[in-house]
């Protein structure tokens, strides 16, 4: 699978959250199939037709449980002492590949689909840096579940260096196109253990 003009899509999961609210490690809860959240991620990514994928993470922390038996996916690390949140981990991951479309995914997505997933990547336009979704909730960019092109690394350079450190404020300034949801609660995500539980009902 390819982003626009060719250029390669590569995932990214972005896991370098404290999870504070949570308690404990979201990318390694474990979903109701049995994988870990950043797994579970990682499989979809794969099936979306990702060429690659790199899990972004902060400087000292441990990679997520639940890769045994497959070959380690792309680690790529906040700078030391960085304290931007998700753009940290956005500009680590794709300078590491400039040329690339990236597939940005948070890792806190128990009800993501592939379905919602293609449908992004097929809706994307060779003109645009961004395709989001519209949040359920406010009608905003999901910056963290969104398809960043080209010319996105700069937009995302020059946000850095102006100290914008939300994703989302950057999309909403580019005029980010936004796709309305296909599958329901897809992008619901869970932050504290009551938001997990209801997540994961059926």
């Amino acid at each position: 699978m390819t982003g626009s003009d060719h250029r390669p899509l590569i995932g990214l999961i972005l896991a370098g959250g404290r999870s504070s609210r949570m308690g404990s490690n979201k990318a390694e809860l474990i979903h109701p199939d049995g994988r870990t959240l950043a797994r579970r991620t990682f499989d979809l990514l794969q099936e979306a037709g990702c060429e690659s994928i790199v899990i972004s993470l902060r400087h000292q922390q441990e990679p997520p449980a639940g890769f045994t038996g497959i070959a380690s996916p792309v680690i790529a690390r906040d700078p030391v002492g960085a304290s931007e949140g998700p753009l940290s981990g956005l500009l680590a991951s794709m300078r590491l590949r400039p040329e690339a479309d990236w597939l940005v995914l948070a890792c806190d997505l128990p009800r993501l689909d592939v379905t919602t997933l293609r449908n992004l990547i097929s809706s994307k336009r060779h003109d645009e840096p961004f395709l989001s979704y519209r949040s359920e909730f406010d009608d905003l960019p999901e910056p963290l579940c969104a398809l960043y092109g080209e010319g996105s690394l700069d937009l995302l350079e020059q946000a850095s260096s102006e100290g914008i450190r939300c994703p989302r404020k950057v999309l909403i300034r580019a005029g980010c196109r936004l796709l309305e949801p296909v599958s329901p609660k897809a992008l619901d995500n869970a932050n504290t253990p009551s938001e997990w539980e209801g997540a994961i009902q059926p």
